[in-house]
């Protein structure tokens, strides 16, 4: 058979450049690819960097489906499907959302699809495609094929997978409503296979929560050692606690530790269910893994209860003060199938049942009513905090306290994602979702 994978683009501004730190290799179709027997063709489209050509020939097409990119997604798929290819969508939203995805599909499939794309692709070939396929959470030994990537112009990362799922049940996790607040192991021979296959030095480890079994963190941070990479991954601030877990990740290569604090108000940490970062040491924390040597890209979210606008001036001087690596103030966005979501629609406070298939709804834009601020004040303060914190003055403070404490190679990454993502903070803004599929990327 002839496979077409398919990634879409969350929306394209017209005459505009895609967000270039949105431009990460799609390791998910990599992985998939992996799971398809050799004597089958498989091409890669990816939305955000090419235009989908007239390609009839194709017997199928594989969809990764994220909320974000929904709506273009099953755009796309209305386009093949009228051309008789059959259609397969997949990924979290479709997990989320299977009665939805399932009405723009010839088949769906949940959860994790290692376990079952065998069976699809053999029932493809018997014409015998079942409308759903529920796959399992089990890890496949199977190495991401990343000839898949020949000839795309992906950032200079690698990812390299060692987890899934977090074993906390924070109210507008996404992840977490698709794994049950539950952490799933990647087998540690696979990891390093992984990262040996990988030409880039500079990895990104995907992982929810890559702490959350400290016993296999701590023999992963052990034999990665002898590999000699550099390493970002994502955590909590409870590693601040940890000297020997701190000391373990800085020998084993890691630079940058991807925190989301979320809220620095503890009436909105309890709303959200983060109890976890209820610490009255925050500052120390963040003074012990930065005296670790390992940098920190914080995250902060806004729009709980609690939130006004100080919450969010708060927030900006807490993140100007440590001098982070880099920040993102964010506002909610309530996920199909989470708790946040449901109350909030509970509570009719939602402005679009579903703002995932609204042609009017924007990136940026807020898609349910706070209760201190409108949604354009909320939406334009944590524009303004994004601006404020990219501001070149701040950016050399921040670099400053960088060059101390790391290498040269560290300095030119800092100015390599710092100044994207501070040129990008307007681009970001009102990206359309779904967007005209004929529109070039420039």
């Amino acid at each position: 058979m002839k496979l077409l994978y398919i990634l879409p683009a969350i929306g394209k501004k017209k005459g505009e450049k895609y967000i270039g730190t949105w431009k990460m290799a799609p390791l998910t179709l990599a992985t998939l690819k992996a799971l398809t027997p050799k004597k089958h063709q498989v091409d890669l489209y990816d939305d955000r960097l090419e235009l989908l050509q007239e390609q009839p020939d194709y017997d199928v097409c594989a969809i990764v489906v994220e909320t974000y990119t929904a709506l273009r997604a099953y755009k796309l798929a209305a386009r093949l499907r009228e051309r008789g290819i059959r259609v397969i969508l997949g990924g979290y939203h479709v997990t989320l959302e299977p009665e939805e995805a399932a009405a723009h599909a010839d088949a769906i499939v949940t959860g994790n699809a290692e376990s079952v794309w065998e069976t699809v692709l053999s029932d493809l070939e018997a014409d015998k495609l079942q409308k759903i396929y529920c796959g399992k959470t089990a890890f496949t030994p199977a190495l991401p094929d990343l000839s898949l990537y020949e000839g795309k112009k992906y950032l200079p990362v690698s990812l390299v997978e060692t987890g899934r799922g977090c074993i906390h049940s924070c109210e507008f996790c996404a992840i977490t409503a698709a794994y049950g607040a539950c952490y799933h192991r990647r087998p540690i021979d696979d990891i390093l296979r992984d990262v040996e296959q990988n030409r880039h030095r500079y990895f990104f480890l995907v992982d929810d929560n890559l702490i959350a079994d400290r016993a296999h963190a701590m023999e992963l941070f052990r034999r990665l050692k002898e590999k000699n990479i550099k390493w970002a991954g994502q955590g909590t601030l409870l590693a601040g606690k940890d000297p020997a877990l701190l000391r373990a990740m800085k020998e084993s290569g890691c630079e940058i530790l991807l925190i989301g604090f979320e809220s620095l108000n503890d009436e909105n940490l309890r709303q959200m269910g983060k109890r976890h970062h209820l610490i009255k040491e925050r500052d120390q924390l963040v003074n012990a893994i930065h005296d670790a040597g390992i940098h920190i890209y914080a995250t902060f979210v806004f729009g709980y209860d609690a939130d006004d606008e100080q919450t969010v001036q708060e927030a900006l001087d807490f993140a100007l003060r440590h001098r982070f690596y880099t920040a993102a103030f964010n506002h909610l966005l309530p996920f199909p199938g989470t708790p946040l979501y449901a109350r909030l629609k509970k509570e009719g406070r939602l402005r679009y049942e579903k703002w995932w298939l609204e042609e009017d709804y924007h990136y940026g834009e807020l898609s349910f009513v706070p209760k201190r601020l409108s949604p354009e004040r909320l939406a334009t303060a944590c524009f303004e905090a994004r601006k404020a914190f990219s501001a070149p003055k701040e950016l050399l403070r921040r670099f400053l306290r960088v060059a101390r404490h790391s290498s040269p190679v560290l300095w030119v990454l800092f100015f390599g994602m710092n100044v994207p993502i501070g040129r990008e903070v307007s681009q970001k803004m009102n990206v359309p979702l779904g967007g005209n599929l004929d529109e070039l990327p420039k």
